[in-house]
Parts: C-alpha cells; structure tokens; sequence
C-alpha cells in the first residue's frame, strides 16, 4: 500500500511560522489526493486541509483560512502544508493523509492512508 511519511514539525513562537512534509511512496501524489489532518491532546481528529489530484482544488478548515497553504510537488510525490501566523490553538499532532479524490462530505474526507504523524507546538 501506500507509505507516506511527514517531516517538519517542531517547536515555534505563537506569530512564526513552519513548513510541514508529506512524503509518499512511489508516484503515489501524482494521482492521489492529498490532506492534512491535527489532533490535540484529549480531542478528536480533525480536518486541516487538503488539495486534490487533477485540478489541485484546494480546501480549508475556516480557523486556518488566510494562515495556511497547501500545495503539492508531484515530481517530488510531496505534499506540503505551509504554516503562518501559528497560534498556541494550533499545538497538536500533525498527520498527512491520500486518498482517490476529496470527499467533502465525509468526515475523514475521503482519505485512504494515513501517516503517522508529526508534532508542532506552538508556545505563546
């Protein structure tokens, strides 16, 4: 099955900004739909963002709107999840996700695999 294995978590200051990485195995993000998902201590998981294969559409979790970014570099079968502006409300484990295509009404979003997950804490 698909391996996909995320990067860049970290400590950082409540303002700064991280660069998160997802990387798949073989050529899978060059078909496959792409997300992020978080979860804090004590909380369910929830969505973060995602972009889509073919057209690349991307989508957004409203508390991370104008503060995140995501994008993917097919070539490298990496997704990424650009971080600013980080908040204290955005410490949680960070886990990338793939799947055929995004499934907005479903609560996982339609995604397949699963990473196991990166920490960002974010101290005020």
């Amino acid at each position: 099955q698909v391996q996909l294995e995320e990067s860049g978590g970290g400590l950082v200051q409540a303002g700064g900004s991280l660069r998160l990485s997802c990387a798949a195995s073989g050529r899978t993000f060059s078909r496959l739909a792409g997300g992020w998902f978080r979860q804090a201590p004590g909380k369910e998981r929830e969505f973060v963002a995602a972009v889509n294969w073919g057209d690349s559409t991307t989508y957004y979790e409203k508390s991370v709107l104008g503060r995140f970014t995501i994008s993917r570099d097919n070539a490298k079968n990496t997704v990424y999840l650009q971080m600013n502006s980080l908040k204290v409300e955005d410490t949680a484990v960070y886990v990338c996700a793939a799947g055929g295509l995004v499934q907005r009404n479903q609560k996982d979003y339609g995604m397949d695999y699963w990473g196991k997950g990166t920490l960002v804490t974010v101290s005020g």
